[in-house]
């Protein structure tokens, strides 16, 4: 059994489950899968068994229990040292924090309105104004790192990073709802997608129970 064990909640859901196992994947490191059932009777009772928070995801290593998504990916970075999660120069890995704190703590109306559910095809009538400014940012932000900092790669900051991992529920809320997007966005989220880890995490989502 790996030191490293990752709680996680229901794959079609979990936008912040998501976020940590990307970097674990990504990152190469062993770690083992501890997967509760969301929207179930029980779902809080079994979360709390594990997380202080009543949240997932959580990550267990060892005595070391951490709750937050972005503080794993930090950690899963300081562990794996041979892998870099974050852009290696300076000042884009300051961006890439920061593009990454924006989404940790941001855009409230996309979450709302376009939750995560990667079992569904939904096309909207219309989308909420306050969601269109959301999405609109959205695009503004990956175009400028794509145009600043992606040479290297498909990615936001050329190479694979924590940013990505951050992003990639938004990426498949966009798929789901079939939100337009620019030329620019439209290429980043099929890279995204087109990750083995990402579609390993689609193919269990799709095969999980639908709730009674």
């Amino acid at each position: 059994m790996a030191n490293l064990v990752l709680v996680v909640g229901s794959k079609r859901w979990s936008s912040w489950s998501l976020r940590p196992w990307l970097a674990l994947k990504q990152s190469g490191l062993a770690f083992d899968e501890v997967l509760i059932e969301l929207r179930q009777p029980d779902s809080k009772a079994n979360i709390l068994a594990h997380s202080p928070s009543g949240w997932v995801p959580v990550l267990k290593n060892g005595t070391l229990t951490v709750w937050d998504s972005l503080a794993i990916c930090e950690y899963v970075a300081e562990l794996a040292c041979a892998v870099p999660l974050w852009p290696e120069n300076k000042g884009a890995r300051a961006i890439a924090r920061s593009v990454s704190a924006e989404m940790h703590s941001g855009f409230p109306a996309l979450r709302n309105h376009l939750s995560m559910d990667l079992t569904q095809r939904i096309a909207l009538s219309s989308i909420p104004d306050d969601a269109k400014v959301d999405i609109a940012r959205i695009q503004a932000l990956w175009n400028d790192c794509r145009s600043r900092f992606g040479a290297g790669g498909p990615f936001l900051f050329g190479r694979w990073s924590i940013a990505d991992a951050m992003y990639a529920p938004v990426v498949t809320r966009f798929d789901t709802y079939s939100v337009p997007l620019d030329p620019v966005s439209a290429a980043y989220s099929a890279a995204v997608l087109a990750m083995p880890a990402m579609q390993e995490w689609i193919a269990a989502a799709k095969l999980e129970a639908v709730p009674a």
